[in-house]
């Protein structure tokens, strides 16, 4: 049988509004009837509803987050610095995975509207015209964390990914590297084509001509890294350094660069992005860029809650410092 409030009360004579107050943390309770309270709703066994208490609150102090793909390190990393900061605030999270599908996304996006959540926290994917008017006609704020809004009208947490893709390959070309490439996962995404602008940006400012045969794209994932490093050295002029814009695509191409009897990083430079922990799990380790994965998702989070609290806000586009960390798979001079 469940137990109510009313029951509660009954069994420790006092009003329904006594109970809640004692529920709620209202200090307008005396220590007496608080403990009395207190102790009835052990014995009971009385658990709240969450339910009731968000309609009569008209706040769930529920949170839905949309990642990608949970099973993704880098995501999962930037999962928990939401949850961190949730249970800071006493926020539960509803977390859900989109599978990085359009119509699915959307369709989440719709049922964390029935389920009553008081933000979301949107991650990664591809933000379109559909995802955005669905995010400007919500009831409740949303906060991007890890994804790019073109229209700058959702209030987002990121670094300068550009910024960030320009000074890899920079990194290589100022080592003599004369036509290095990229290895990318659909760089016509929204952060993935901050990725590809840094990439071309670097050529060009070099002086290189920009070659589509020394760029290769697919599906996310580490046999993305295998295929792409596979049709580069088909070329009869092979690349000798390789951008790469995932961390996981990187650990393909360093192993599909092996797989073909090359040495990293005599024969090929490779440079990552993300800084996962399969960076120091490869070998040799993975020279990539660092973007502090567990921070984005904690200033998200905080961000969010700001907005749904109300409070003031200085700039709702956060972004982050990012940095080089060179490791073993680049050439060290």
């Amino acid at each position: 049988m469940n137990i109510t409030i009313y029951d509660v009360a009954r069994e420790a004579n006092v009003s329904m509004a006594t109970v809640s107050r004692v529920v709620n943390g209202n200090p307008n309770v005396k220590p007496t009837t608080r403990k009395k309270v207190l102790a009835t709703i052990e014995r009971l066994g009385y658990r709240p509803n969450a339910v009731a208490r968000g309609l009569a609150s008209k706040k769930t102090t529920t949170v839905g987050a949309i990642i990608p793909d949970i099973s993704n390190i880098f995501f999962s990393e930037l999962a928990r610095g939401i949850e961190d900061i949730a249970t800071m605030y006493k926020y539960n999270i509803i977390l859900s995975s989109s599978d990085q599908n359009k119509d699915k996304e959307l369709q989440l996006i719709n049922t964390m509207y029935e389920k009553q959540v008081d933000g979301i926290l949107f991650m990664g994917g591809n933000l379109t015209e559909d995802h955005i008017d669905q995010f400007k006609t919500s009831s409740v704020p949303v906060v991007l964390a890890s994804a790019y809004d073109p229209t700058d009208t959702i209030p987002t947490v990121n670094i300068d990914y550009e910024l960030a893709a320009y000074e890899a390959t920079m990194s290589l070309i100022e080592k003599g590297h004369k036509k290095p490439a990229l290895v990318a996962s659909k760089t016509k995404s929204s952060v993935n084509a901050l990725k590809y602008n840094g990439y071309i940006r670097a050529l060009k400012e070099s002086n290189i001509e920009v070659d589509e045969n020394y760029i290769v794209e697919g599906e996310y994932g580490y046999q993305t890294g295998i295929n792409g490093v596979g049709k580069l050295l088909e070329l009869d002029e092979k690349p000798s350094a390789i951008f790469v814009t995932y961390d996981e695509l990187a650990l393909g191409v360093i192993h599909g660069a092996q797989d073909r009897g090359l040495n990293v990083p005599d024969d090929l430079e490779v440079f990552g992005f993300d800084n996962t922990r399969l960076a120091t799990m490869v070998r040799p380790t993975l020279t990539t860029i660092v973007q502090p994965t567990y921070d984005i998702g904690a200033v998200a989070m905080r961000l969010l809650t700001k907005y749904m609290n109300k409070e003031e806000i200085e700039d709702k586009n956060v972004v982050l410092p990012h940095r080089i960390e060179y490791r073993n798979s680049t050439i060290q001079k």
